[in-house]
C-alpha cells in the first residue's frame, strides 16, 4: 500500500495515493464524470450513478440517515451531517468581502459570485 499521502493543502492523510488525488478534486472543482440532460457532473464516478436515478425515479435503497430534528432522511451519513447544520445555525463560513456568515462552503461561493462579482475582496473573515 505504501506510505501514507498527506496533501498540504488542508492536512488530510490518505492510505492511498488514489484518494489523495481524488480529494484534491475536492479543492480544485474538477469533476471529471458527466451526463445526462441536466449538465450536472461529479467528482466520483457512484455520484453520477446516483444522481442519474433521480432523473429515472428509480430508488433501488432506502435513505438510512434521518434526522433526529424534522426526520428528513438522507442516502449517505455526509448530507445528514450538513443537514443537520441548519438546525445548529453554526455558520462556519464567513464571506472575506461583507462578513456574512453562512452554514455551508456552496453557498459562501454562490453568495460571492452572485453578490460580489468582481469586487476586490478586502475583509478578512
Amino acid at each position: 500500500m505504501g506510505e501514507p499521502c498527506t496533501f498540504p493543502f488542508c492536512g488530510k492523510t490518505f492510505k492511498q495515493n488514489g484518494y489523495l488525488s481524488m480529494h484534491m478534486r475536492i479543492h480544485t472543482g474538477e469533476k471529471l464524470f458527466s451526463g445526462g440532460d441536466c449538465g450536472k457532473s461529479f467528482i466520483q464516478k457512484g455520484d453520477l450513478r446516483r444522481h442519474i436515478l433521480t432523473h429515472t425515479g428509480e430508488k433501488p435503497f432506502k435513505k438510512p440517515f434521518s434526522c433526529g430534528d424534522c426526520g428528513k432522511s438522507f442516502n449517505q451519513k455526509g448530507d445528514l451531517r450538513r443537514h443537520k447544520l441548519i438546525h445548529t445555525g453554526d455558520k462556519q463560513h464567513g464571506c472575506s468581502v461583507c462578513g456574512k456568515r453562512l452554514i455551508q462552503k456552496t453557498n459562501l461561493l454562490r453568495h460571492v459570485d452572485n453578490v460580489h462579482k468582481g469586487r476586490k475582496q478586502d475583509r478578512n473573515r
